[in-house]
This record gives structure tokens, C-alpha cells and sequence, in this order.
């Protein structure tokens, strides 16, 4: 065990010898159109010890299978593992243990690591002995919705204040984007939660803190995310990414507070609808009633006000389409979150992209 300067005692690891080996797992599912491109980017990666790249298959229907054949034929560092049940924390699970070096890269197949990205983190991880290291999740999109996603999701005004969104400078963080881990510490740990489908990320960090050490964040890294496309696709996702929230809340009994204002104006939206209702019907009379709608109003005008000004555009289109990615991010994610911190999860999966 070390001291570290705040005084907090940690877990001392063995220092990584210079270029050591390195996996990367990467749970794969109908990501046909994106796969290639991120395997590239893996492949590509400038760094002196050796590599391998182990690929997740879920049960994919569009053609994401002969892609990732293809790409396993043509270089022996990419092997496949099949993965039939698709949960994320499953395939992480399964590449893992069908992995072999030391360091453990999770990747994500609609993300690109930029060059330089594995030798800047491993010697992050020999510099300062942390147990996991992540860089900036920088969203950008193709279309003008994906786009839109993106200007939402590069903004503190769309996900919230996570350092791996908007951080700038080096510092200890309670989780990290993707993720650059020592494999002792995960082994340590017992590697993701498979109850999980969504929120794995944070939870498996929360037990790697509990253990003692440390996760830290650098600026300097920036890896490219390509976000849902489709209105329809953003709002599932974004269910199901709170429902899975909400559940950690109910069983671990605590959250950030950065994660409790969508589902406020969630429920003070939900009043507003209630009470709109009840006064066309009749049931709710008298000016009082109105007040039940300051609330909802104050926050449709704060997110107009964002949306149009704040996050940027081309025209009027790419702006109002803000407003209406910025609402469906809150009151999805925060209607998703209320579910699963008053029921639990129970089987609620993330379907955003399944065909």
C-alpha cells in the first residue's frame, strides 16, 4: 500500500515494464457500417509491444458477422468470441477472459481511438500506478439529427458535467470513458456486473475505487463516439440508460448529484401534462391551477434557449433540432431513471440498435 498526497492509502501495483502487451475487447453488435472503420483504428496504433484484439459477437442481423470474419482473416491479431445473449458486460466479460496481456483496452466499435492513443495511456498507467485511465468521449455525427446528437452530447447542457465530457485538465475521476485498465486490478475486482445492460461503465469503477485505486482522466486523449442517428433510436437509448441508472441508485443507495435533475423536470412535466388534462376536462378549475405549469414552462423555454443559442448549427433547422434532441435526452433518460430507481430494472434492454 501507498500514501498518496491527500492522504489516502492505496493498493501498490507492480510497475508495467516498457511495452508491455496489450488487449483490446470490444463488444460488437449490428455495428456493420462502423466495425471496420474502428477495428482500423485499433490495428493502427502506434505502439511497440505487442497486440491483440478480441472481438465480442453479439447475435448481430445485419451483416456484422462476415465483416468481423473478414477482418479476423486478414490479420491474426483480431480473434472472435461469440457472445448469443448481447448484454454489453457479457461480451466485455467473454473478450476479457479470451484475452491474454496485461493491459486490458475496452473499445467500442461505434468509437475511433486516435493515433498514439494506447502508447499515451499505458504510460499514463506506469506513470502514476492508476488502476484505469480514460480520455474524452468527442460525439460527432454524419447527418444533421446524428450531428445534433453529437452538439448535444459535446455540451454540458446534454449528458451532464462528466469529466470525460467537457474535462480539462488531469485529475481523479469516479469513472472514465471506455477505459484503459490493469488486468490485475480487474481480475481483482470480478470484471463487470453480468446483471447489468446499461451503466456497467460506472459501476465496475465504483468497485475499483471502493478497492482503493485510482482512475483518472486526461484531456489529452480524445476518442471520436459516434451517437444514435435517429430520433427513435436516441430516445431508447436514453430509456434505457436512466432505467439502468435509477437501478444502481435504488440498490447502492447514493448518486452524484449530477444525475438528479432530469428526472425533477421529468416529474414536474408530468404534473403540468396531469394537470393540463384535468382542466380540459373540467376537474381543475380556477387560476391556481396554472401555477402547476410554471415549472414545465420555465424549463421549455430554458431549453429552447439553449438549443437555439448555445449549442450551434448551420441554419434554423440544425437548431431547433438541439431543442428536440436536448428534450429527448432529459425527459427519456430522466423518465427511464425514475423507473428503475422505483422498480428496478428488471429486464429492460437497450434495443437503439437492434435492426
Amino acid at each position: 500500500m501507498s500514501a498518496t498526497p491527500g492522504s489516502v492509502t492505496r493498493p501498490v501495483l507492480a510497475p508495467l515494464p516498457d511495452g508491455v502487451a496489450v488487449s483490446y475487447v470490444m463488444p460488437v453488435l449490428n455495428e456493420a457500417g462502423h466495425l471496420a472503420e474502428a477495428v482500423r483504428a485499433v490495428l493502427s496504433q502506434e505502439y511497440d509491444g505487442e497486440q491483440e484484439l478480441v472481438l465480442a459477437l453479439g447475435a448481430s442481423t445485419d451483416g456484422t458477422d462476415a465483416v468481423a470474419a473478414e477482418l479476423a482473416a486478414s490479420d491474426p491479431r483480431v480473434r472472435l468470441v461469440a457472445n448469443p445473449r448481447n448484454d454489453i458486460p457479457i461480451g466485455l466479460n467473454l473478450a476479457i477472459r479470451a484475452s491474454r496481456y496485461p493491459v486490458v483496452v475496452r473499445v467500442d466499435a461505434h468509437a475511433e481511438l486516435p493515433q498514439g492513443y494506447t502508447a499515451a495511456m499505458v504510460e499514463m498507467l506506469r506513470r502514476t500506478g492508476a488502476a484505469n485511465v480514460g480520455g474524452v468521449m468527442e460525439a460527432r455525427g454524419r447527418g444533421r439529427f446524428q450531428q445534433a446528437v453529437a452538439r448535444a452530447y459535446n455540451s454540458p447542457f446534454g449528458l451532464g458535467g462528466g469529466s470525460w465530457h467537457h474535462g480539462e485538465d488531469e485529475a481523479e475521476c469516479d469513472s472514465a470513458y471506455l477505459g484503459v485498465f490493469r488486468r490485475e486490478v480487474l481480475e481483482e475486482v470480478g470484471l463487470y456486473d453480468e446483471g447489468l445492460r446499461r451503466a456497467e461503465d460506472w459501476e465496475l469503477n465504483h468497485r475499483i475505487r471502493a478497492a482503493g485505486h485510482l482512475i483518472l482522466f486526461t484531456p489529452r486523449q480524445r476518442v471520436v463516439y459516434w451517437p444514435r442517428a435517429s430520433w427513435d433510436a436516441l430516445r431508447r437509448q436514453m430509456f434505457a440508460t436512466g432505467v439502468w441508472r435509477g437501478h444502481l441508485v435504488r440498490r447502492q443507495q447514493s448518486t452524484p448529484w449530477r444525475y438528479l435533475p432530469p428526472p425533477a423536470v421529468t416529474v414536474l412535466v408530468a404534473i403540468s401534462l396531469l394537470v393540463a388534462l384535468l382542466q380540459v376536462l373540467g376537474v381543475a378549475r380556477g387560476a391556481g391551477w396554472a401555477l402547476a405549469h410554471v415549472p414545465s414552462l420555465g424549463y421549455l423555454a430554458g431549453v429552447s434557449a439553449v438549443g437555439l443559442t448555445r449549442l450551434g448549427g448551420d441554419g434554423v433547422v440544425d437548431r431547433l433540432l438541439n431543442v428536440v434532441v436536448l428534450a429527448t435526452m432529459h425527459l427519456a433518460w430522466g423518465s427511464g431513471f425514475l423507473k428503475g430507481w422505483l422498480t428496478g430494472a428488471a429486464t429492460t434492454v437497450d434495443r437503439s440498435r437492434v435492426a
